[in-house]
């Protein structure tokens, strides 16, 4: 059974169909260690070859992966993908704390009315949450 954390669906990606040359712009639905979903305003069929970026603070993390479910939700669809390595997965794990750094600059500024920049948000949250952040389990 995945883990997926739920992140707010205002985090960007950049979706590339394999083969497609148009990339289209979606938003994350969730995270977990071995796969991510995301809302699609296009339905992609299972099987198909993605490539994921994702521009967050200073730098942009791109992952690969392959679509393994698409649902309709309402006029769009909701994307389901695993990864297709361990890079992958732990490139993610960086994606995962970036959405929790984000999570916790939107509750700062509804719970005590404090706008944080994501950098004063990532050193605040580091310091409190960092070391209870599940630790990447690989399998050798």
């Amino acid at each position: 059974m995945r883990e997926y954390i739920r992140h707010p669906s205002s985090i960007p990606l950049e979706v590339k169909v394999a083969d497609v040359p148009d990339a289209q712009s979606e938003y994350l639905n969730n995270v977990s260690l071995g796969g991510l979903s995301f809302h699609s305003t296009n339905r992609l069929e299972a099987g198909v070859r993605i490539s994921i970026r994702i521009p967050l603070l200073r730098e942009t993390v791109q992952v690969s992966g392959q679509v393994v479910w698409c649902m309709k939700q309402g006029e769009a669809y909701e994307v389901g993908v695993v990864f297709r390595d361990k890079e992958e997965a732990f490139r993610t794990r960086m994606v995962e704390q970036i959405c929790h750094i984000e999570e916790y600059k939107n509750e700062v500024f509804e719970q005590e009315h404090r706008q944080l920049t994501s950098e004063e948000a990532a050193i605040e949250w580091i310091k409190k949450y960092a070391g209870s952040f599940p630790e990447l389990m690989t399998e050798e």
